[in-house]
């Protein structure tokens, strides 16, 4: 198992999934050696590091209708973002639901965050040990959907959400040297994305940013594309695959406690069906991918 990583889709409030999916790890026991993610598939891992069993599913269920988490009113009138960041990466981590950071930093799995770098467009990895001081920026940015949240600033970089230019981070993962990887999906199989429409909303938005422009007008071929892949690596069994058996009646900005608790105990369900196999394929981890 030492060279089995653990990728992690992101997906806005869809990623209530992974933190059912995260729950079932930690009950068993089970932590792989490298965790790299985006976007809310990052902010799942980061409990899932410390050892905060069920804070993922107090967070994104238990607070979603909290007025500070997600605001219509604040976007359209207030011209803030629709998730109200300040909120989500400073006051519940460090009053309302406490992150256990003694523990996350103590943890000794390999933590990637992925990010997009807005002027050139190119996916930018973040690794905990070299930036750990900076975490919760990291994931912010991580995080920070186009058109709903603001741009971050992080070393002179300007970044946003990290599934514009690597949505499942699974190459990074082999390239980081796992060669084998349980992947955590948040789309039902055989889901593609749509060409988008509308494209001058985006040069609108983001003049400045040719390479963010580039990136989200093909950011549905590199979706699809990476899907390909996985799927194609998990016939050969180089990737074992956790993703929602049911149609999906989530969507990026839910706001609906009832569907997301159904969302998170899908993934529960979903996991506990698949950990037989999943251990089996675990314990036959073969040091060299297979071609």
């Amino acid at each position: 198992m030492d060279n089995c990583g653990l990728v992690l889709e992101g997906g806005g409030m869809r990623g209530v999934y992974t933190a059912g999916v995260l729950d079932v790890f930690m009950e068993r026991d089970l932590y792989l050696p490298y965790v790299i993610g985006v976007s809310a598939g990052a902010c799942n891992a980061t409990s899932y590091l410390s050892r905060q069993h069920g804070r993922n599913r107090t967070v994104n269920v238990d607070y979603i209708t909290h007025p500070e988490y997600l605001s219509y009113k604040n976007w359209l009138f207030k011209k803030k973002g629709l998730f109200g960041m300040d909120f989500i990466f400073d006051d519940l981590p460090n009053k309302h639901v406490p992150f256990d950071f003694e523990s996350f930093n103590k943890s000794t799995e390999k933590f990637v965050i992925v990010a997009t770098d807005c002027h050139s467009g190119n996916p930018v990895y973040y690794e905990k040990s070299e930036h750990l001081p900076h975490m919760l920026t990291l994931l912010r940015a991580s995080a920070s959907l186009p058109f709903m949240a603001p741009v971050i600033t992080y070393q002179d970089m300007h970044l946003l959400d990290g599934g514009i230019s690597d949505p499942v981070p699974v190459k990074r993962a082999v390239q980081d040297g796992f060669l084998r990887n349980v992947i955590v999906l948040t789309q039902n199989k055989g889901y593609r994305k749509k060409k988008p429409r509308m494209t001058w909303l985006i040069k609108k938005k983001y003049p400045q940013y040719e390479g963010l422009f580039t990136a989200l007008v093909n950011r549905y071929e590199k979706y699809n594309e990476t899907l390909d892949y996985i799927e194609h690596e998990e016939e050969k069994g180089n990737v074992f695959v956790i993703r929602p058996s049911a149609k999906l009646d989530v969507g990026r900005i839910e706001r609906s406690p009832a569907k997301l608790s159904a969302l998170y105990d899908q993934g529960r369900i979903d996991t506990i069906e698949a950990f037989e196999g999943l251990s089996d394929w675990l314990s036959h981890t073969k040091e060299k991918i297979t071609s």
